[in-house]
């Protein structure tokens, strides 16, 4: 007999998520999420030993989601623009979707948590501009162009615009949406930089 019943492990990383979208600037305590699922902090701690666990969980639910997809971006498309422009859009779309943990990845959730919750973030946020550097140093050897910026500043440049949008959208407390104007924005980027 299969159960319909969602997985306990699943809901609490999602209500966290949830409650980290309409919280802004507010500490999530384990006793204020137990409260909104409706259990004890004891049933919560049966899944996760601690809350930097629970955070963990949505950090490798991001790593997955992003790094999963930017892989598969970079495994079907050989043009180095596309490719930039769609890691770009991959990470942008997924902050988008996700403004609970939008608020981990900016640091703004993760005040008096582990350090070891920021490197987690600084490691995915390196991983995605090694992409993207990997990426415009293929253009030189694939389509025989180099770029006017070293490849190394160049991919900084644009996790700068990333940080930049992501940042505008946990700021307006998720009214500015992190792909608005991204299509005009990115033509000026391609144009000029690249």
């Amino acid at each position: 007999m299969t159960s319909n019943k969602p997985n306990r492990k699943e809901q609490i990383l999602g209500t966290l998520a949830a409650m980290l979208e309409t919280s802004p600037g507010q500490r999530i305590t384990t006793k204020n999420l137990a409260a909104e699922l409706g259990v004890s902090e004891a049933a919560l701690y049966r899944h996760f030993p601690s809350k930097a666990r629970m955070f963990e969980g949505l950090i490798e639910f991001t790593e997955e989601a992003v790094l999963t997809r930017i892989n598969q971006v970079m495994e079907v498309e050989k043009n180095t623009l596309v490719r930039c422009e769609m890691t770009l859009r991959v990470v942008l779309t997924f902050v988008e979707r996700n403004p609970g943990i939008t608020r981990i990845l900016t640091g703004d959730a993760l005040m008096g948590e582990h350090d070891r919750l920021r490197s987690r973030v600084q490691n995915l946020f390196a991983k995605i501009e090694a992409n993207l550097k990997q990426a415009l140093r293929e253009r030189r050897l694939r389509e025989n162009v180099a770029t006017r910026i070293d490849e190394a500043v160049l991919a900084n440049l644009l996790m700068a615009y990333a940080d930049g949008k992501i940042a505008q959208f946990v700021r307006s407390e998720f009214k500015q949406a992190p792909t608005a104007e991204f299509d005009t924005q990115w033509q000026t980027i391609a144009h000029q930089l690249l």
